[in-house]
């Protein structure tokens, strides 16, 4: 499949200079001196066509972490791209669409916005099932699918996510009860206008209120405070959430560009090598 996948050169170069820059941001923002590694990059490719993913996941990069927002556009772009990727679906989820989606991808990494119960235990169906059917086919075993709760730190009501006091009975829902599931950590997505207004040197109320949730978290299920990430911080905010403790960034319009409207967006782009 992705030899059918013509790469424009000059497109390339610009993805792989974006994503060299976000690391050096990423690696500056870091507290001197660190003894944690660096966090987690997943490049936000939604609407994006599988092509420019290739470009990054091909060397000298070899990027890995790669993140859709809509369960259809990365069903679509896992049936197309190398099984190395690992997966992970950032949008709004949908319960009919969490079994299919662990069922249908086996490189599905993590799914990072479950807050509600059903959910979770849709995606231990699905990934129950994928599990089942490749011990059938003698195809190996497959690691639990990880997952991050969403928790609504700024309460807007358009966001979703749980409420921070809700965070915990979620957690144990999952490691109690989803035993093709792990739960990695939790996740927010902070009030774009608190990450403008945050003064130099101050930290970011959101990011703030998730670290504090994931300690009380950690506390309530006996677990240390390490063994649960925190996923917070966007193009326009990832330094301060390094700044406060992430342990994973998600950027896209930085290192992708401007996203098309969804009506014209591409699964796979139709690149003439020899016009730029």
């Amino acid at each position: 499949m992705t030899s059918e996948m013509p790469i424009s050169p000059s497109r390339a170069t610009t993805l792989s200079t974006n994503l060299s820059s976000v690391l050096t941001r990423i690696a500056s923002a870091l507290p001197t001196p660190s003894s944690f590694p660096p966090p987690r990059l997943v490049a936000v490719s939604k609407l994006k066509p599988a092509n420019d993913i290739l470009a990054l996941h091909s060397p000298p990069h070899s990027h890995l972490h790669f993140g859709e927002n809509y369960a259809q556009e990365l069903l679509e772009k896992a049936a197309i791209l190398p099984r190395e990727i690992r997966w992970h679906f950032i949008g709004a989820l949908q319960t009919n669409k969490c079994r299919p989606l662990a069922e249908q991808v086996p490189n599905l990494w993590c799914v990072e916005s479950v807050d509600a119960a059903k959910k979770a235990d849709q995606l231990q169906k699905g990934r129950e099932a994928l599990c089942q059917r490749r011990e059938e086919y003698d195809e190996g075993i497959l690691p639990p699918l990880r997952v991050f709760v969403q928790v609504n730190t700024s309460g807007e009501a358009e966001k979703s996510g749980v409420e921070p006091e809700d965070a915990a009975a979620l957690c144990r829902h999952v490691r109690e009860k989803c035993p093709r599931l792990r739960l990695q950590g939790l996740m927010t997505i902070g009030a774009i206008a608190r990450s403008r207004g945050v003064a130099e040197g101050k930290e970011n109320e959101d990011f703030v209120t998730l670290r504090e949730v994931r300690d009380r978290v950690a506390g309530e299920l006996g677990v240390a405070e390490e063994e649960l990430e925190l996923s917070m911080g966007m193009s326009e905010d990832f330094e301060s959430a390094i700044s406060c403790g992430s342990n994973e960034v998600r950027v896209g319009s930085t290192i992708f560009g401007e996203r098309p409207a969804k009506k014209d967006a591409k699964v796979k782009d139709d690149v003439d090598e020899g016009k730029e």
